[in-house]
């Protein structure tokens, strides 16, 4: 199984339009950060973590052809807002795309994009999706994903364990109970927005506190925002663990 960090960035992108700081001016492509999204690749098929804005410059960048299922965390418009460019890849493998994700989810995205989903025949080509609500372990192209639910402030979403690998976005709190779900990760990759306590967010040092605790083999920090310097930011951290960058593989 391949992991693609496709985007590693917070809502805003890094740089952050308008802003002159050390980051967002940086040289360093690893400071250029397209919005939090991620490709699995297993047995020559591909499951997106969510329809970032970015979609297709990411996925132009990663050299993807196709894309056989999406598993989304939640509806904010930063992970949601590229579904459009799902069209694309419906047209290369002539097939409907499941997508997968909790109650709540699946009704904003109804409610939002609603060309898509209810629509009248005679409409312009738009992306051909099913909806599956995510509300336990299932079998997905050969993989066994599990929805890991978990707090974004007040608000729910979920992460992801796929096989040995986990994907934990946007939360500042993790429940005991999808902790369990956890144990003996290869990979985890975690949100983690900036070095200062945030309300929706884990911090750095949350994040590094999290990954202590359910001791992966390996973890990679990501949804991160232009307070965090690529270069700085891997200052320190423990082994095994590093910040996130657009285009990083993982292979496991």
């Amino acid at each position: 199984m391949r992991v693609t960090i496709l985007g590693s960035g917070t809502s805003s992108g890094v740089p952050v339009i308008g802003c002159s700081c050390p980051v967002c001016t940086s040289g360093d492509p690893k400071d250029q950060r397209t919005r939090a999204s991620a490709a699995i690749e297993h047995a020559g098929r591909v499951i997106l973590i969510d329809t970032a804005t970015d979609l297709r410059a990411q996925a132009l960048r990663a050299g993807l052809s196709r894309v056989d299922a999406v598993l989304y965390t939640h509806a904010h418009a930063d992970h949601v807002h590229g579904i459009d460019e799902l069209r694309a890849f419906n047209l290369c493998t002539l097939r409907d795309i499941p997508c997968y994700a909790d109650a709540a989810t699946l009704s904003r995205l109804k409610a939002a994009f609603t060309y898509i989903f209810d629509s009248d025949e005679g409409e312009s080509l738009r992306p051909f999706l099913s909806l599956n609500e995510a509300t336990g372990p299932f079998e997905l192209l050969g993989l066994t994903v599990t929805p890991v639910p978990m707090f974004h402030g007040r608000l729910p979403t979920l992460g992801y364990r796929v096989g040995d690998f986990a994907y934990l976005t946007d939360c500042s709190r993790v429940p005991d109970e999808s902790l369990r779900l956890l144990s003996g990760l290869k990979l985890l990759v975690l949100d983690a927005l900036r070095a200062r306590p945030h309300p929706t967010h884990l911090s750095i040092g949350e994040a590094l506190e999290l990954i202590a605790r359910l001791a992966p083999e390996r973890a990679a920090l990501t949804h991160l925002s232009h307070q965090v310097s690529h270069r700085e930011g891997n200052k320190g951290l423990p082994m095994g663990v590093e910040l996130a960058y657009d285009g990083l593989v993982f292979e496991l």
